[in-house]
């Protein structure tokens, strides 16, 4: 005669069915996948990445940008930041996409690895799931920074890339970003409207 333990499901411990969560306060634990605690810690931002001093380090210290994901067409956000890069910083600007042979009167190139140099930071415009692809991209290409822009989030790709030692902005716009820190935005990201004379942010 069988007893109920002979006949019940295994458990997420004798099956094995265990995933790895990761804590606000960095730290992590197994739980098993199905239980409504790991299902609610997965759905929870618990990666900020830089503040708003550190980005504005970045932008500073930065003299090339490559945008990988760049699109000829003006409808595409890409398209809007990498106008805007070209025509209000002065970074060297180059643009990454295989199906295309000129972006903005620029040459476009195949992968990070035909640029003329290294980046200081890419710029993505890629679907989150592509972005662990991308994280090992840039890290052979030997830049330092990946910025994923505004909208795209994978919060294991951005631990990716920091195990892999590279400096991590993400779901944020390097044009607001930039124009925030160079008088042409309010904090909030709004066009200010304003010519002033007061020296930007350094």
């Amino acid at each position: 005669m069988s007893t109920a333990t002979d006949d019940a499901a295994p458990t997420a411990l004798e099956t094995g069915d265990l995933e790895t969560v990761r804590l606000v306060n960095g730290l992590s634990c197994e739980l098993p996948a199905s239980s409504p605690l790991a299902k609610l810690l997965k759905s929870q931002r618990t990666w900020s990445g830089p503040d708003a001093k550190q980005r504005l380090k970045i932008l500073n210290a930065a003299k090339s940008v490559a945008i990988v994901g760049a699109s000829p067409k003006p409808q595409r956000s890409s398209y809007f930041v990498g106008t805007y890069l070209q025509q209000s910083s002065d970074y060297r600007l180059y643009f990454v996409n295989p199906r295309e042979t000129e972006i903005l009167g620029r040459p476009a190139y195949a992968s990070l690895t035909d640029l003329p140099e290294v980046p200081d930071i890419v710029v993505v415009f890629r679907r989150g799931s592509d972005i662990p692809q991308v994280v090992d991209e840039v890290v052979a290409s030997g830049a330092k920074t990946i910025w994923v822009q505004l909208g795209i989030w994978n919060q294991e790709a951005a631990y990716y890339g920091e195990e892999l030692g590279l400096t991590v902005v993400m779901d944020r716009c390097i044009k607001v970003e930039h124009a925030r820190f160079h008088g042409g935005l309010h904090l909030l990201g709004f066009d200010t409207g304003q010519i002033t004379a007061r020296k930007t942010v350094r």
